[in-house]
């Protein structure tokens, strides 16, 4: 009886490296965002962004206060790094256009609610960042293009 060996074909070797380059490729991109600063104030911005959301005729479905929360839990996880020095997220949907890219591929449902978040770093106070996560290409540049309209409106552009 021969001894098991595993000999890795040409095939399987480039099977393997085209799997692990998609996989490394979507982990990429979905880490990708889209990022604005300002010189105005976190309160100025939270509030432009509130209604700018509100302009477009959506209802805010949540804000989720993240630096509040980390702040809060630092020292139970054993932290002493101060990550923001406010920060928020802000979850709305629009049901037509929600409906629109849904139609187009039912798993864009992955990417409802939609989410922008506002958010000061310590070591930069005098600038307030705000964003989202981008999307991939075709019915979702619907979503992002509205997004991308609401931060620039948030931030006066």
């Amino acid at each position: 009886m021969k001894p098991f060996s595993f000999v890795p074909t040409l095939a399987t070797s480039l099977a393997t490296s085209l799997a692990t380059a998609l996989v490394l490729t979507a982990s990429a991109a979905s880490a990708e965002m889209v990022k604005y600063t300002t010189q105005e104030s976190f309160e100025d911005v939270i509030f432009g962004l509130e209604n700018a959301i509100l302009d477009e005729g959506l209802v805010i479905d949540s804000i989720s206060h993240i630096g509040e929360m980390l702040e809060r839990t630092r020292q139970d996880v054993g932290s002493d790094v101060e990550l923001f020095t406010e920060a928020k997220s802000y979850s709305f949907c629009s049901a037509s256009l929600s409906r629109e890219v849904m139609e187009a591929d039912p798993m864009n449902i992955s990417f409802c609610p939609y989410t922008i978040f506002v958010a000061v770093l310590p070591d930069a106070p005098e600038e307030t960042m705000i964003g989202y996560r981008s999307f991939p290409d075709g019915a979702m540049q619907k979503v992002e293009a509205l997004l991308d309209g609401i931060v620039k409106s948030a931030i006066g552009e």
